[in-house]
């Protein structure tokens, strides 16, 4: 099966695709806000570069699309008919690559949350998950001086 677009007009619909300032990275971004969280973005220092680092917490977050890294629901196990092969061996390396950043934060003492694509279809159930994550990751500062977590 060929391209239904020529060599230009796929390269610049491929060029297009974000890897910062997605839609569903957005959307943890306002979630976490209306938690009272308080995140950076993108920190370069840390394996995997994290989407939202909550450093105090020592929480990392990975804001994932299902196909590009292979998630197991509908979209995620999708396969594309055209160029099968360079698919297959493309969504294996990312998430190899994100196994391989994962352990790295988790042997430097992170705890580290990925977010599919998909979650963000039931944001009420997403958002209960997310309180559960960072009542359970309290700051240590917090632990320490008895004081409530960020997020109560």
């Amino acid at each position: 099966m060929t391209d239904v677009y020529d060599k230009e007009k796929r390269s610049a619909v491929m060029a297009r695709v974000k890897s910062k300032d997605t839609t569903p990275e957005r959307a943890l971004r306002r979630i976490l806000t209306g938690l009272g969280a308080r995140y950076r973005l993108h920190r370069k220092d840390l394996p995997g570069n994290p989407d939202l680092v909550m450093a105090g917490r020592k929480l990392a977050f990975f804001v994932h699309g299902c196909f590009w890294h292979g998630h197991d629901c509908a979209r995620g196990s999708r396969v594309p008919k055209a160029n099968r092969d360079y698919w297959l061996a493309k969504v294996a390396r990312n998430v190899a690559r994100d196994e391989r950043s994962t352990a790295a934060l988790a042997a430097a003492g992170w705890r580290v949350e990925v977010v599919w694509e998909c979650d963000f279809k039931d944001e009420p159930a997403l958002t209960a998950r997310l309180r559960a994550v960072l009542d359970q990751a309290a700051a240590p500062s917090d632990v320490a001086t008895g004081a409530p977590p960020a997020s109560a």
